[in-house]
C-alpha cells in the first residue's frame, strides 16, 4: 500500500491522481446525465469530440469483420479466407453460462448501472490513490464494447490501433460519452451481444462463436460451464491466459471467474466446486485461412478470385477502398469454377507431372463466348513448404503471377495467321519457306521508324529440320509450323496488323509490358500467361468475338445484400470468317500435324504447339467450340531447366516437346472436363491444298538439326543436340553449344531472360 503522510493524509500523487479522476467523472456525469446543453462542460479537454448528440452509426451496428466463403459455381465450398476470424451470432445462439461468466468477470454491476459505473469509478480512483498507481481500472463493458468498436475500425492501421488505445483525458471523455448514448440507444442485452461478438479471445479468433469453435470445436450455444469461465477469463490477456500454451494459467484464471460467478449468484457454489475441480479439456481446431485452405486443388483460383476483387474498381474506387470491403469480410463470393473441369485439370496433372519434378506445368480452362474460367490448377501446390509455391503460373504478374510469364513459341503462330487473314491474305499464300534465311528487312511498323535487321552478320532464322524447305501454303505450314513462312508473312504485312490484332485478343505480355513491334514476335519470343493464352484462343472458337475472362459470379454481403459484380466484356476481334479459318487450319494441326497425340476422340478439337529457346517451355493450346485451354509446362522458378534427357512424372524424356507432354496433359485435362456435355462442331472453310515441295528440296546453307530454336516445336524427329541458333538480331548457343547467354538480340527492347539465350530469371 502507498506511503501516507505523517498527519495521516495522501501524498501529492495520491491526491492528484484522485482528483483527476473525480474531475473527469465529474464532466461526463455533467455530461451524460445533467441535461445535454451542458455537454460541452465534460468534453472540453482537447481530442474530444465536437456535439453529444453526434454518434457515429457504426456504434450501434459495427461492421465486424467477418470470415468470407469463397463458393464454386454449383455452390461447394471453395475456401474460406477472413482478415479476422469472425462468425456474427445472437445472442440466443450463446450459451447462458457465457453470458453469465463474462459478465460476472469483466462488469459485475453490468445490469444495475448505467454506461458508467459511478461505484466503480469511485472504487477505482480511491483503490489507485491508496496505491499510487493505475492498480485498478473502472470500464464497464459498455466502455470496453466502444473501445473495441474504434480498435476493430482501425483495422490493420497500428497508428489507429494505438490512438484507439491510448491513456488520454480526451479518448476516455469520448468513450465515456459515446458509452452514455450507446447504452440509450441499444439496451443491455444488445450491447453485450455486440460485446461478445466484437472481442477477441486469442488464438487468431474474434467473437465467441469462432473462439468455441477454435478451442472447443463446437457452437457458442453449447460450451459447458467451465468451458465459459475459460474462455472469459480469457479476454482480460488473450497471450496469459492462452490454455492452448499454457493449460495452467489458463485453469487459474478459469477457476477465479467460476468464484465469481459463484458469488454473484450465477451458479451455486457446490457447480462452482464442481467445474473447478475438472482438467482443462481442449479440442483445439488449428487455426486456417486463406486459399492454402481451398479444396480441389483450387488455392490458385481462389488467390486469383481475391486479386480480381481487388483489381476492379466495381468494388471501390481505388485499391485501398476495396481491400477495406474484402479485408471486412462476411461475403459470399459465387465463382465461375466448375466442379467437374477442375477435378477433370488435377487429375490429368498428377498423371503427368509430380509436385518435385524439376519443372512444373500449369493448366486453365475457359469457356469461349463468356469469358468463365472454368479451371486453373498447377503441379507445383499453393503452399509455403517445399515444392510449393505462391506464384500462380497460370495468370499475369498483377494478378499473382510469374514476373514475366513464359514464351508461348510456336502457339503465337495462329495471332500472325489471324492478322494476315483478316489484312485480306488468302489461306492459299505460298512464301518460298526456305530451310534456313536471314530475317526479311525492313519490316514496317506502327510508327514512323521500320524494323532493320542491322545486325553483322544479318540476323537469320531456320526451321526444325533440312527437310523443311518449301515452298508452302499456310494450310501445311500451319500444320507442320515452319518458321520461314511466318516469319516471311509478318514481314511482308508488317507488324502493326499483328499488334493490333493481339491487343484486341488481349495478349499483352504477363508483366504488363507493351508488345515490341519485332519479327520475332512471330515466334513466341514474349511472355505469357496460361490464361491470356487459353481467352485469346476461346476467341477463335467464338467465331472472332473476344471476352473478357471473369472469375466472379455474383456476392452477397454479411447482410445478403448482392453486390453488383462486373460482367465479361464481349466485342469482335476479327470477322467470321477470319476466326473459322483459322479453326480450320488448327483442325490441321491436330489431324495431321505437330499436335496429333493431343487431339480428342469423341468430338472436334483444334490447337497449336510451341516450344521455346532450349526447350525451357513447351505449350499446348487449344479448344473445342465450347471450351478453350492453355497447358504450359516448363522453369517456374529461378532457374532454367532445359528439358531434355529429363524425367517429368515419372516418365523419362529425351526432348520435351509441345505436342509431346503439354498436349496430352491438355487432352485428359478436357476430355474429362466435356465428358457427358454436347459436343458441337466447328464452322469450317475450304482450303485448297498448295503443292507440297519436292522430296530432300533445296539443300539449306545453314547448320541443320539445331535446337533451341525461338518458335520451334519440337516435333518428333526434330533437330539433334548442339550448334547455334539465329534469331532476329544474334546469335545464341544450343543446349549442348556452351553458356545459355548471349547478348541481347533487340538492343533497346527490355527481354526476360530465358527467352531467347538469356540467362536464368
Amino acid at each position: 500500500m502507498g506511503k501516507k503522510r505523517p498527519g495521516g493524509g495522501l501524498t501529492g500523487p495520491q491526491q492528484a491522481a484522485k482528483f483527476l479522476g473525480v474531475s473527469v467523472l465529474s464532466g461526463v456525469v455533467l455530461a451524460g446525465i445533467a441535461i445535454p446543453g451542458a455537454g460541452a462542460l465534460g468534453l472540453a479537454a482537447k481530442g474530444t469530440v465536437e456535439g453529444f448528440d453526434e454518434i457515429p452509426a457504426n456504434l450501434k451496428t459495427p461492421p465486424l469483420s467477418q470470415r468470407t466463403t469463397i463458393l464454386d459455381s454449383e455452390g461447394g465450398l471453395i475456401a474460406t479466407v477472413y482478415s479476422r476470424d469472425r462468425q456474427v451470432v445472437p445472442l440466443t445462439a450463446i450459451s447462458p453460462y457465457m453470458q453469465k461468466a463474462i459478465v460476472a468477470i469483466e462488469d459485475s454491476r453490468f445490469y444495475e448501472h448505467g454506461a458508467i459505473d459511478l461505484k466503480g469509478i469511485l472504487r477505482a480512483v480511491n483503490r489507485n490513490a491508496q496505491e499510487g498507481g493505475a492498480a485498478q481500472g473502472a470500464s464497464t463493458l459498455t466502455q470496453q464494447y466502444v473501445k473495441n468498436v474504434f480498435v476493430e475500425e482501425a483495422g490493420d492501421d497500428e497508428t489507429k490501433v494505438r490512438e484507439a488505445q491510448e491513456k488520454s483525458l480526451g479518448r476516455k471523455v469520448r468513450e465515456l460519452k459515446y458509452s452514455i448514448q450507446v447504452e440509450e440507444e441499444l439496451g443491455k442485452k444488445k450491447i453485450l451481444e455486440n460485446y461478445l461478438n466484437i472481442t477477441y479471445f486469442g488464438q487468431q479468433a474474434y467473437g465467441i462463436e469462432s473462439a468455441a469453435q477454435r478451442y472447443f470445436s463446437k457452437p457458442a450455444k453449447d460450451l459447458t460451464l467451465e468451458e465459459s469461465a475459460m474462455l472469459a477469463g480469457i479476454v482480460q490477456s488473450p497471450s496469459r491466459f492462452d490454455p492452448v500454451n499454457d493449460s495452467q494459467e489458463a485453469m487459474k484464471r478459469r477457476n477465479v471467474v467460476l468464484q465469481r460467478m459463484a458469488d454473484m449468484k450465477d451458479v451455486s457454489q457446490a457447480e462452482a466446486d464442481a467445474a473447478k475441480l475438472k482438467p482443462v479439456q481442449l479440442k483445439v481446431t488449428k487455426p486456417k485461412n486463406g486459399c492454402i485452405t481451398a479444396v480441389k486443388g483450387a488455392g490458385f483460383f481462389c488467390d486469383y478470385v481475391r486479386n480480381s476483387f481487388l483489381d476492379d474498381t466495381a468494388f471501390g474506387k481505388t485499391r485501398e477502398e476495396r481491400a477495406k470491403v474484402w479485408n471486412q469480410g462476411g461475403l459470399t463470393v459465387r465463382t465461375t469454377l466448375d466442379p467437374q473441369s477442375q477435378d477433370s485439370v488435377n487429375d490429368s496433372i498428377k498423371d503427368h507431372v509430380d509436385q518435385d519434378d524439376k519443372v512444373a506445368t500449369a493448366v486453365t480452362l475457359v469457356q469461349p463466348g463468356t469469358g468463365r474460367v472454368l479451371a486453373m490448377g498447377q503441379s507445383k501446390p499453393y503452399g509455403f513448404g517445399k515444392n510449393e509455391t505462391q506464384i500462380n503460373f497460370s495468370v499475369d504478374k498483377k494478378m499473382g503471377g510469374s514476373n514475366f510469364g513464359f514464351p508461348t513459341g510456336s502457339t503465337f503462330k495462329a495471332f500472325v495467321a489471324a492478322a494476315a487473314i483478316e489484312g485480306g491474305l488468302p489461306p492459299t499464300k505460298t512464301y518460298l519457306s526456305p530451310h534456313d534465311m536471314e530475317y526479311p528487312s525492313p519490316v514496317k511498323t506502327c510508327g514512323d521508324k521500320p524494323w532493320v535487321n542491322s545486325d553483322n552478320p544479318p540476323a537469320r532464322v531456320e526451321n526444325e529440320t533440312e527437310s523443311e524447305n518449301g515452298p508452302y501454303g499456310m494450310k501445311e505450314a500451319m500444320a507442320k509450323s515452319v518458321n520461314t513462312y511466318f516469319v516471311e508473312m509478318i514481314s511482308e504485312m508488317g507488324l502493326c496488323p499483328v499488334t493490333e490484332m493481339t491487343s484486341k485478343l488481349g495478349v499483352i505480355p504477363a508483366n504488363g509490358a507493351k508488345l515490341p513491334e519485332v519479327p520475332a514476335i512471330a515466334l513466341g519470343s514474349e511472355g505469357m500467361s496460361p490464361l491470356t493464352m487459353a481467352n485469346a484462343y476461346a476467341t477463335f472458337a467464338n467465331r472472332g468475338v473476344y471476352c473478357t475472362p471473369v472469375a466472379i459470379e455474383s456476392i452477397t454481403d454479411s447482410h445478403g445484400k448482392a453486390l453488383t459484380v462486373p460482367k465479361s466484356k464481349c466485342g469482335r476481334a476479327m470477322t467470321e470468317k477470319t476466326a473459322d479459318t483459322i479453326n480450320t487450319l488448327l483442325l490441321g494441326v491436330v489431324d495431321s500435324g505437330t499436335g496429333q497425340q493431343s487431339g480428342l476422340t469423341d468430338r472436334q478439337s483444334a490447337g497449336k504447339t510451341g516450344t521455346t529457346d532450349s526447350r525451357y517451355n513447351a505449350w499446348f493450346v487449344g479448344y473445342t467450340p465450347n471450351m478453350a485451354g492453355a497447358t504450359w509446362v516448363g522453369s517456374g522458378g529461378a532457374k532454367q531447366v532445359s528439358m531434355e534427357n529429363i524425367t517429368i512424372g515419372g516418365q523419362y524424356y529425351d526432348k520435351v516437346f509441345g505436342g509431346g507432354l503439354p498436349g496430352p496433359i491438355w487432352k485428359q485435362a478436357v476430355s474429362g472436363a466435356l465428358s457427358g456435355r454436347e459436343a458441337p462442331t466447328f464452322t469450317t472453310v475450304s482450303i485448297a491444298d498448295t503443292p507440297s515441295p519436292a522430296a530432300g528440296g533445296k539443300p539449306s546453307t545453314g547448320k541443320p538439326n539445331k535446337p533451341g530454336k525461338p518458335g520451334r516445336d519440337g516435333k518428333p524427329g526434330d533437330g539433334q543436340p548442339g550448334g547455334q541458333q539465329t534469331v532476329a538480331g544474334g546469335t545464341t548457343t544450343g543446349a549442348t553449344g556452351g553458356d545459355a547467354g548471349g547478348t541481347n538480340p533487340f538492343p533497346g527492347i527490355s527481354i526476360p531472360p530465358g527467352i531467347i539465350g538469356g540467362r536464368g530469371q
